[in-house]
C-alpha cells in the first residue's frame, strides 16, 4: 500500500547503506583487513538500528486508525528498542567478536551521518 513512498528514514537507510560500504573500504585502505571489518561493523550495528525505525514507521503507516496515544507509546517503544538493540550489538561487537573499538567506533559514527547525508540531500519528495 505505501510501497511508493519514500521517508526520511527510508532515505536514512539507503545512505547508511552507502556509508557502510565506503567505512569498510577507508578502514581495509589504511588498517588493513581487521581495522575494515571493524569499520563496517559498526556501520552496519547504525543500518541496523535505523532499519527498526524504519520498521516501526511503516507499522504505523499502515494502521491509519491508531490515535495519538497509541502512536505516542510506539515512539516509546521504538526509542527503547533501539537503545537496547545499539547496546546489544556493541557489546557484542566489542566483547564477543573482539572488533578494535576505535574503528567500529568510527564506523558508527560514519554511519550515524547517514542522517545528515539524508537530510541535505536535493531528492526530498
Amino acid at each position: 500500500m505505501f510501497t511508493g513512498i519514500h521517508t526520511g528514514t527510508r532515505r536514512v537507510a539507503v545512505a547508511q547503506a552507502g556509508l557502510a560500504l565506503i567505512a569498510a573500504l577507508a578502514g581495509g585502505a589504511f588498517g588493513g583487513i581487521g581495522v575494515g571489518l571493524a569499520a563496517l561493523y559498526g556501520a552496519l550495528v547504525a543500518l541496523t538500528v535505523s532499519a527498526v525505525l524504519v520498521w516501526r514507521e511503516r507499522q504505523s503507516m499502515q494502521h491509519p486508525e491508531w490515535d495519538q496515544h497509541r502512536l505516542f507509546k510506539l515512539f516509546i517503544r521504538t526509542g527503547i528498542e533501539r537503545l537496547i538493540l545499539l547496546v546489544a550489538l556493541l557489546m557484542a561487537g566489542l566483547g564477543v567478536l573482539k572488533l578494535e573499538p576505535l574503528p567500529l567506533l568510527l564506523g558508527l559514527l560514519l554511519g550515524q551521518l547517514g542522517w545528515l547525508a539524508a537530510a541535505t540531500s536535493r531528492n526530498n519528495k
